[in-house]
């Protein structure tokens, strides 16, 4: 039994770059409610060190995986993270996903309508939602009518020499990799996003303005790629209580958010009901991610 779960969910994780050896792996592992049963990946050399360091097998396949377990959590590319998840889900396994679910809203969309086709249960790992930080801004913001709102994520993380510097970050830019983070929090604060204007280039300097239900207005500020900087997500929201901050370093530094999300997920296992953050949240910050970048 752990944090009042009565399961143990067998994961298997799927990947085995650097984000899946500094979290993913680590979060299943000793999660509450979760173990780490097994990695696949499509270097086998690193999938075999992965599972090691974590007491897990590393597996041949694909398939394999999915005999092996009950859940299938990924750290691999998003149109990677949404052709196997649509397999997985066929396959009745439930679902740890990344952010964003894949590059085109058609295959989000194709993963989300599988996902309710199976009746399985999935968390996105939106590590923000599940530190006291985050809980704490999205709820006294709720507490007030928001006017408007200012954010900020601001890195070098796709430079050369980061961990982070993967292919798809370095090709596609902030957008997909530090907007869902920031529309989700500004989306949960302010009220619903109806709609998102984008300015600039997403692998160099992106301005975002969000419009919201109630008639809040909010500007945001992304850089994947600014050298010497390594910024944490900030975001102020001006209701009518006062300004509302959410501080991006202070949540980073919190060290409860793996066993918070994992004992969500294994709860939704256990019951059948959804955590806050699962699969259509993820559709509806596609939606936007889209929305954006048409612009």
């Amino acid at each position: 039994m752990a944090g009042g779960v009565e399961t143990s969910v067998r994961v298997g994780l799927v990947g085995a770059g650097p984000w899946a050896g500094m979290f993913h792996a680590p979060m299943l592992a000793a999660g509450a409610g979760t173990t780490l049963e097994a990695v696949w990946a499509r270097r086998p050399e690193a999938a075999r060190a992965l599972a090691a360091a974590h007491g897990a097998d590393a597996v041949a396949s694909f398939e394999d995986l999915l005999d092996r377990c009950d859940a299938i959590a990924f750290a691999v590319p998003p149109d990677l993270q949404a052709d196997l998840g649509v397999v997985a889900a066929r396959a009745g396994k439930h679902l740890v996903l990344e952010k964003p679910l894949s590059f085109t809203l058609e295959a989000a969309e194709r993963l989300a309508a599988a996902v309710d086709d199976a009746g399985v249960q999935t968390v996105l790992v939106l590590r923000n939602r599940f530190t006291a930080e985050g809980q704490r801004f999205v709820e006294t913001a709720q507490g007030s009518s928001a006017r408007g709102g200012v954010a900020t994520f601001v890195t070098g993380a796709a430079l050369a020499g980061s961990p982070f510097a993967t292919p798809w970050r370095v090709q596609r830019g902030a957008l997909l990799d530090l907007g869902p983070h920031v529309l989700d929090l500004m989306d949960a604060a302010m009220g619903r996003i109806e709609h998102v204007r984008a300015e600039g280039d997403p692998r160099r300097w992106l301005s975002l303005t969000t419009s919201h239900e109630g008639g809040a207005i909010g500007s945001v500020s992304l850089s994947i790629t600014t050298p010497e900087v390594d910024g944490d997500l900030r975001c102020e929201v001006f209701t009518e209580a006062g300004p509302v901050v959410f501080d991006g370093a202070r949540s980073a530094r919190e060290t409860g958010a793996a066993q918070a999300l994992t004992r969500a997920f294994a709860r939704a296992v256990a019951t059948g009901e959804a955590p806050s953050v699962d699969v259509h949240r993820g559709l509806h910050l596609q939606r936007l991610l889209a929305q954006a970048g048409a612009d």
